[in-house]
């Protein structure tokens, strides 16, 4: 087969000053926490709000509806600009609230970046709990110095949180830190190193650039991309924007997610082995098929915080280097037990939610 070979040139022509992010860990949860359900992006049926209202009761916490949950706006919207905004400074500011779970993804945080000041959301740190949209939050939280959880939402808590992925969350907030170990992958890249894990899906993260949400423009990174329902070009037009912007130079290690439902118009074996060249002249470990993103498994990664990647030609590891009682996860055992990929698809579409 013949492979397009990219012309990846590690000097890239924008250089940038980098930033150091330490981040602030938050507490892990205790039996009694409140917690904001919030919907910063697109509409979330309340009937999923109040599903998963009933899944967190179930595992001791206490959820607490923000305020503009349930409005529609321009048939998609959870709420005007100043409405999502609202609700995000009063889960951030409210002393009580101890995590921030939101509803869906979607789209609409990009709007929000220039509405909120790092202060409002380091003042009082809490996790941040969300995926896809919610990349843009992470981003946020981690340039204002704190760590937040990229996992599963409302969307798919609703289904009862009995998941693997919803279990792994919550064991994860109350302090189970899960220490992962994968499979090996063709595509892989053997190494080792250390960085602070930034990212989150990459048609999300590539438009930040150059704002505050930009946890990219971190030095020493581990840079973590998923995708869902993107063409083949367009995911590399979104990495093409990532070398150029000098983001790879700081990459000390790549792990590639989920690439569900992604386009197969050129003649790579897959999204992996056209991503994986980029990384090549860089010299640095890659990590392929994490399973996280918009497939069946979503396992809850802390964004801000140090981590480890040793990948070798057996299999590989990620490891948090943060405060909790570990708990291995062999990602190879796992059994998703959740709605079938066709469900998803249409979930993601907005037929079902």
């Amino acid at each position: 087969m013949a492979i397009c070979m990219i012309a990846c040139n590690p000097n890239e022509p924008k250089q940038v000053q980098p930033v150091t992010l330490k981040c602030t860990q938050p507490d892990y949860l205790r039996k009694g926490d409140k917690v904001a359900l919030i919907s910063p992006s697109y509409h979330t049926p309340m009937e999923n709000v109040e599903k998963t209202a009933a899944v967190l009761r179930s595992w001791g916490l206490e959820p607490v509806v923000g305020a503009n949950v349930g409005k529609v706006v321009d048939g998609r919207y959870a709420g005007t600009i100043t409405q999502r905004v609202s609700d995000l400074k009063w889960a951030f500011s409210d002393p009580e609230i101890k995590a921030v779970l939101c509803n869906r993804g979607g789209y609409g945080t990009i709007q929000l970046i220039d509405q909120l000041a790092p202060s409002e959301l380091s003042a009082q740190p809490k996790w941040l709990i969300g995926f896809s949209d919610i990349s843009t939050l992470h981003g946020l939280l981690n340039r204002a110095g704190v760590m937040s959880i990229h996992g599963t939402m409302s969307s798919y808590l609703a289904d009862g949180g009995t998941d693997i992925s919803s279990t792994l969350l919550r064991d994860l907030l109350f302090g189970n830190l899960p220490v992962y170990q994968l499979p090996a992958h063709p595509q892989n890249i053997t190494g080792k190193a250390s960085g602070v894990l930034v990212g989150g899906n990459l048609c999300t993260i590539a438009p930040n650039i150059g704002t505050q949400a930009d946890a990219t423009l971190g030095k020493d990174i581990i840079l973590f991309v998923e995708e869902v329902g993107e063409s083949m070009h367009n995911i590399d037009r979104q990495m093409q924007i990532l070398m150029h912007n000098g983001v790879l130079s700081r990459c000390k290690g790549v792990i590639l997610g989920e690439w569900d439902d992604c386009g197969t118009e050129f003649t790579y074996e897959g999204i992996e082995q056209m991503l994986r060249q980029y990384f090549v002249p860089y010299n640095i470990p890659v990590l392929c098929g994490f399973p996280a993103g918009h497939g069946d498994l979503n396992l809850p990664l802390v964004m801000g915080a140090p981590v480890t990647i040793d990948v070798q030609n057996n299999g590989a590891t990620l490891q948090f280097n943060i405060n909790g009682s570990a708990n291995t996860v062999t990602t190879a055992d796992l059994n998703p037990d959740i709605v079938t990929p066709v469900e998803q698809r249409m979930r993601l579409a907005g037929k079902i939610q």
